[in-house]
């Protein structure tokens, strides 16, 4: 393994302390503690926890344009990411929309045809749907030409968003936590979470209008399976607002209460529904979602998400099953070139990674990106090529590192050089012409030296501290289990020594091992490695639960080690 320094996260022992005496399991009230929950009031994922909309900026008047839409019956015409966020935010608009009364229909662009966002070629596609408003789900915020097109062909824009926003925005009305003067506090919303606010307020103008007298209004939380799905699939902070939100839609899954798409989907990944965690969205179902936006046309996943029919919802699901095993493999052949080509380079010297090869895939840089950046643990671009002369990348950055704003420093230093970029602080995407390249990547390292220091690229791991032998068991791999985890919310890890006392491969490319502690074994994995471990490492793992045969046991999954000498 790659060196690294195991470090315990700190956290406060009184917050601790408080979790505890209120009935939180006490391993668990020290990883909340380090990952600053201060009391228990902080883990209520009840719907009556939810942030309430009205201080979303703009998002009473959106409300009410959309409530007069209804009554003046317009058409509205949703245009979305490629994404899994952008997938299910439209989804959740389509879905929503319709059942609060608008004619909806949707349009997602091909990434390879046109790009991300409402761009002007995007507005004369939609226009010819005849739609009298466009709402942008998952972007918008930086589309200030195509809200121009659009108002020359007389078609209003309603923007729902959640990137971060340029140096001046559309003229049109904006629901974005991240945009100027917007109180609202949890800036982490998805932009799915932002499309579900905006039906929460749009219910609400709709009860004082009276539309509601005659009928019940409808109920929203049974959206919440997809506005679950879209949060996790995008890896956004899971604080409070985020957690109750994915807590809630995890719930309807295990319920039997999802929709026929995310049904299907959770039985193409082999994985059973009624025990949904997040990790199950994160990496089995987003991936499958996602692998239509990288390889074809996303519409066919929102397609799968709004089917009504078990049996369509299935076929389309075994098709972005297949999408994402052909995702891999070529994933597998670009990281392998990749690699290939860094045996000539020292990345030791170097603060950050960018890469061109002509024939790389474009639905699949962002995700080379992000492998490399964990092999190397520095800002990471990979770019591919696009059209006329362009190249696209995809980046990902180490938490020391707001890729976004290093982008944007890029972009002032050479203003002609970056066509157009967005993202956050982990990921971004940005069009250069590709006889740039080797002057993006020079001036990109010079950006990301003078924003890190030496220190910022040595690579932590870090853990909730050591367990006692009696604490490793199936009732705290449980408890884990029970929770809600993810990005900025990181599921626990301990660390500790352990002799290996049995080892084999398992179906050629994991590790099987035997741990012994204390007089103690312990089933344990390790993926992606089948050489032999020396006879006694430090590790890092995570307990979890291995149902076999009926029995549930507890089993250490290994995510680090060193060996150590004994």
């Amino acid at each position: 393994m790659s060196e690294a320094s195991i470090t315990a996260r700190e956290f406060s022992a009184e917050h601790a302390q408080q979790l505890a005496a209120a009935g939180v399991h006490p391993i668990l009230a020290r990883v909340y503690a380090a990952r600053g929950i201060a009391q228990a009031a902080q883990l209520d994922t009840e719907l009556a926890g939810l942030l309430h909309f009205s201080t979303l900026k703009n998002i009473q008047a959106m409300a009410a344009r959309l409530a007069d839409a209804i009554a003046s019956q317009q058409r509205i015409l949703v245009v979305a990411d490629y994404d899994a966020d952008g997938a299910t935010a439209c989804t959740v608009a389509v879905r929503g929309l319709r059942l609060l009364g608008l004619t909806v229909d949707f349009l997602v662009p091909n990434r390879f045809e046109y790009g991300y966002g409402l761009t002007p070629e995007i507005v004369q596609l939609a226009a010819q749907q005849q739609p009298d408003i466009i709402v942008t789900v998952d972007n918008g915020i930086a589309s200030i030409a195509g809200v121009q097109a659009a108002q020359a062909l007389g078609i209003e824009v309603l923007i729902t968003d959640h990137h971060l926003p340029g140096d001046s925005l559309p003229d049109a009305l904006i629901v974005n936590p991240n945009q100027p003067g917007c109180p609202f506090p949890s800036k982490n919303l998805a932009g799915v979470g932002v499309m579900f606010y905006v039906l929460l307020a749009l219910r609400a103008e709709l009860q004082t209008r009276g539309a509601f007298k005659e009928k019940a209004a409808p109920n929203l939380a049974q959206l919440l399976d997809i506005v679950a799905l879209g949060t996790v699939a995008d890896v956004v902070r899971l604080d409070d607002n985020n957690r109750i939100l994915v807590e809630q839609g995890l719930r309807r899954m295990r319920q039997g209460r999802a929709c026929a798409g995310i049904r299907a989907l959770f039985n193409a990944a082999a994985r059973h529904i009624t025990a949904a965690n997040a990790a199950d969205l994160g990496f089995m179902i987003g991936p499958r979602l996602n692998a239509a936006g990288r390889l074809e046309d996303m519409s066919l996943g929102i397609a799968c998400l709004l089917s009504e029919d078990d049996t369509a919802a299935e076929v389309m699901a075994q098709r972005l099953h297949a999408l994402n095993v052909e995702r891999r493999t070529i994933e597998a052949d670009m990281q392998a070139q990749a690699m290939a080509t860094l045996e000539h380079i020292t990345t030791t010297e170097s603060y950050s990674l960018a890469m061109f090869d002509p024939d790389w895939h474009q639905g699949v840089i962002g995700i080379l990106a992000s492998r490399l950046k964990d092999k190397f643990h520095r800002p990471v671009i990979c770019f591919a090529r696009g059209n006329s002369g362009e190249i696209k990348g995809s980046g990902r950055s180490i938490a020391a590192l707001h890729l976004r704003d290093a982008l944007d420093i890029v972009s002032k230093r050479a203003p002609d050089l970056i066509l157009k970029f967005g993202g956050h602080a982990a990921a971004a995407g940005l069009s250069i012409r590709e006889a740039d390249f080797a002057q993006f990547a020079e001036l990109f390292e010079q950006v990301v030296q003078g924003l890190l220091s030496p220190s910022d690229l040595a690579r932590t791991i870090p853990t909730d501290g050591s367990l006692a032998t009696t604490e490793l068991n199936v009732e705290l791999a449980q408890v884990i289990n029970a929770q809600v985890w993810g990005q900025g919310f990181p599921a626990p890890s301990f660390d500790g020594e352990f002799r290996v006392t049995q080892q084999r491969i398992l179906k050629d490319k994991h590790l099987k091992l035997q741990l012994e502690s204390n007089g103690q074994r312990f089933d344990s994995i390790l993926f992606n490695r089948t050489e032999s471990l020396p006879p006694i490492i430090h590790a890092v793992y995570q307990p979890e639960l291995n149902h076999y045969n009926g029995q549930t046991r507890l089993q250490i999954k290994l995510e680090h080690w060193r060996g150590e000498h004994g």
